[in-house]
């Protein structure tokens, strides 16, 4: 491996970055690489599994092949091989999230102070009202198993989970998610740029915006354009506020509900969401799609970047994928993948055949294709331009993008 593609994979540090000591470091380190070997070495295994012992087990108990993907987790449920694999899967995520507060704890008063100071320097605007109401499906979990939750705060200004997110998400995605998680936005960015024939949009919106991972690539592709990103939790907007301002870039952020926000009709040309719906609720997504058809102007783009629909994929995937909403406190997964976000989309407004799925190319894939030995910029347009398979993450794959356009 070159040290480009050791680079590409590791987190950039930045001035509010939390910083580890040595021996936080190697157990972060650690927890990534569990990730890795449960990804690498256990899943693969799932598959022989049910085909060798766990389908005809359930074959000869229900007197039938398992038909769907319920059907094969009640095969699976009961093999002590998937039992490993689901509790292994499970300590990893626990372990990723405790490894990482160690050094949150031990820096917080500091990390608060300099997301002051970052803050009161930033050109862009920072809007946390006094009161807010949190939506339930956002407070009454801790969604990913992540302590707190997005919103919980311990202090004034509190901005830690906004801090651990930012870690956490890293070794979450074992380092695919490129040097400043923001693959999802930077991918979404070059689809723009791709395939909307020209479009510069002049306001561009992120709803669910955490802590700006996603946010940030629109202001370097449009370094013209305002650029908004929201969020229910007050501590994921400071921390992305301060974060923008300490990477020298003006983006606005404010605590705001992306199923009604406090911007005026027609407000922007873009609208855009990263792993947001599926974090939401089955009320909350016609409300979102519905803002979504209110803020736009005539013209403008809403594109939301998502998990792909089950339709999409074989039974057995299904089932696999299923698993974080068995697994990892996230109660909307899999419903998200069943709901007719076309139909959704047609019901708040915007013409059917401006609608579609599509796939976002990973960013990351092609800057990985580009730095490589052996490859030419032939091979990094063919990266670009190949179909990926839906749902892919790692080694390569795109992102799942709901696209439609106001009339």
């Amino acid at each position: 491996m070159s040290a480009e593609m050791l680079n590409t994979f590791q987190q950039v540090d930045h001035p509010i970055l939390p910083k580890p000591t040595h021996d936080e470091a190697s157990r972060q380190e650690f927890t990534k690489s569990f990730k890795q070997f449960i990804q690498q070495g256990l899943l693969p295994g799932l598959g022989p599994v049910f085909g060798v012992r766990a389908a005809k087990a359930f074959e000869r108990e229900h007197g039938r092949a398992p038909a769907d993907r319920r059907d094969i987790r009640a095969a699976m449920v009961k093999d002590l091989y998937f039992q490993h694999y689901a509790a292994a899967n499970r300590i990893a995520q626990e372990l990723l999230w405790e490894s990482t507060n160690v050094t949150i704890d031990r820096e917080l008063p500091e990390l608060i102070e300099k997301a002051r100071g970052l803050s009161a320097s930033a050109r862009g605007k920072l809007d946390v009202p006094e009161a807010f109401d949190t939506p339930r499906y956002v407070t009454s979990i801790d969604i990913h198993c992540m302590p707190g939750g997005y919103a919980g705060e311990v202090a004034p200004d509190d901005i830690s989970t906004g801090a651990l997110y930012d870690r956490g998400v890293y070794l979450y995605a074992m380092g695919y998610m490129g040097p400043f998680n923001d693959d999802m936005g930077r991918s979404v960015c070059n689809y723009v740029n791709r395939r909307l024939d020209g479009f510069k949009p002049k306001r561009i919106l992120d709803l669910g915006c955490t802590v700006g991972h996603s946010t940030l690539p629109y202001k370097e592709l449009f370094p013209d354009a305002e650029v908004w990103g929201v969020d229910v939790a007050a501590p994921q907007v400071r921390y992305a506020h301060a974060r923008a301002a300490g990477m020298g870039l003006e983006v606005n952020f404010a605590q705001m509900n992306a199923e009604e926000t406090r911007f005026e009709d027609g407000s922007f040309d873009l609208i855009v969401s990263h792993i947001l719906l599926h974090e939401t609720s089955g009320k909350a997504m016609p409300r979102i799609f519905n803002e979504c058809h209110r803020l736009l102007a005539p013209g403008g783009y809403m594109i939301h970047a998502d998990l792909p629909p089950f339709d999409n994929m074989d039974a057995f995937t299904q089932f696999i994928l299923d698993n974080e909403t068995w697994y990892n406190n996230e109660p909307f997964w899999g419903a998200m993948r069943e709901t007719d976000q076309i139909a959704l989309a047609k019901a708040a407004g915007f013409p059917p055949e401006s609608i579609k799925f599509d796939t976002a190319p990973m960013a990351i894939m092609e800057f990985v294709a580009q730095q490589a030995a052996g490859y030419s910029q032939d091979a990094s347009a063919a990266v670009s331009d190949r179909e990926f398979a839906a749902g892919e993450y790692a080694p390569g794959g795109g992102w799942e993008v709901l696209i439609a356009r106001k009339a």
